[in-house]
């Protein structure tokens, strides 16, 4: 089997759906601590902005795993990282409940956040290394296990948050992340050839003939962009339970509306994938960005238990695609050796914003009483996200016209 062949194999398949079942529970360090939020509030007596630091400091945490971890498959494989991943989220779920306060809990977050970082940058890199000419679904697939681990996890534990505490949901997670990640990193030893590697730098080559931007200038802005974006998508996101909390339809309905809010990002993020095959990355971002900021301000009117229902679930569909679009990106214009790198520095980036969005949602609602100024916020990070994409759109279109002529 030559490298080309290798690409889009049945192979390239099996190992899409074990790094889909690997993301769908590795993931779930990110949505658990959303989860438990209230409960760690009024277990710990704190306001709404210090009840959010452990998001942030999760989100902290993830970001440097998606730099540091890109580069660490990059060289390791992914096999060795995972299992380390696994071992990291299960300590700190472990750890979390045992400090008594949320300076602790927080600081356990940071290393929860880190090794779920594994589950989702590193992951997609791995698997656009397998794929060609299905890249985009197949990143969009490998990325959907993130809002799997919310949609599934914490809906299937709320029983058991309800009945025993958020300290016993914490060791649920700590066992799903070992029986998983584990026997799954194990599966995904195999490594790709140099021929794959040669075949798909062939197609990034000519793509960077193609772009009127530096690898360079191309990465800063999709930085800067995924700052922005990212702010914006973390108000719902991070809010969404205290938000219902505080309209007086309890955690239980908040945690129901976050769970499909992901389900609706499950399938955008599919949908995503099929058009980034089709449009490239870029078109792909700059359609779900517009999308998001729509949804951002239906949001405003929106106060009843029927609206805010249908305006989460416009929200996921709209925002699913979002950040793996930046990673497809980075794979058609950027080397391949340099995938998990790259990837990495993104997805930094974009995880940065989601930890700065959730706190500053927390804190301007502490200022304000409400979160009416919270989402106009996220509106103004987002229409800055969609300048700077639309201006990369423009730049990549005149490199092609030009060409054509």
């Amino acid at each position: 089997m030559t490298g080309s062949d290798s690409l889009d194999s049945r192979y390239s398949w099996a190992r899409l759906g074990v790094t889909l079942a690997v993301a769908s529970v590795g993931n779930v360090g990110m949505w658990g601590v959303i989860m438990v939020m209230p409960a760690v509030q009024a277990e710990y007596g704190v306001d709404r902005a210090d009840a959010s630091l452990p998001w942030t400091l999760t989100m902290i945490g993830y970001a440097l795993g998606n730099l540091l971890l890109g580069r660490a498959i990059d060289r390791f494989g992914v096999t060795r990282v995972l299992i380390a991943a696994a071992l990291a989220n299960a300590g700190g779920f472990v750890l979390a409940p045992l400090g008594g306060s949320v300076w602790w809990m927080a600081a356990c977050q940071l290393l929860i956040g880190f090794g779920t970082a594994a589950s989702f940058g590193p992951l997609m890199a791995d698997i656009s290394h397998w794929f060609l000419k299905r890249r985009g679904i197949a990143m969009g697939i490998a990325a959907s296990g993130n809002y799997l681990s919310g949609a599934i996890w914490p809906w299937a534990l709320s029983g058991v948050l309800v009945s025993h505490g958020w300290e016993t949901v914490y060791l649920a997670f700590a066992a799903l992340s070992l029986a998983v990640m584990i026997p799954g990193a194990l599966a995904l030893r195999r490594r790709v050839s140099e021929e794959a590697r040669v075949a798909a730098d062939a197609l990034s080559g000519a793509n960077r003939g193609r772009v009127k931007l530096s690898p360079a200038v191309l990465q800063w802005a999709l930085v800067v962009a995924g700052v922005g974006c990212c702010v914006a998508m973390s108000m719902p996101q991070v809010h969404i339970v205290a938000l219902c909390t505080d309209l007086g339809y309890g955690p239980a309905v908040g945690t129901e509306m976050l769970s499909m809010m992901l389900w609706g990002g499950v399938l955008s993020r599919l949908i995503s994938g099929l058009l980034a095959d089709r449009l490239g990355g870029v078109i792909t971002l700059l359609i779900g960005s517009t999308l998001q900021c729509i949804a951002l301000v239906l949001y405003l009117p929106a106060g009843g238990l029927v609206s805010l229902y249908a305006v989460s679930i416009v929200f996921g569909l709209s925002q699913g695609g979002i950040i793996p679009s930046y990673a497809v990106i980075v794979r058609e214009y950027m080397p391949a050796r340099e995938a998990g790198a790259r990837v990495g520095v993104v997805i930094f980036a974009t995880i940065l914003g989601m930890a700065l969005g959730g706190w500053l949602s927390g804190w301007i609602y502490d200022v304000t009483g409400s979160y009416t100024a919270a989402f106009l916020n996220g509106i103004a990070w987002n229409v800055l996200n969609i300048a700077i994409i639309g201006g990369i759109f423009l730049a990549t279109r005149r490199r092609r016209e030009a060409v054509h002529v």
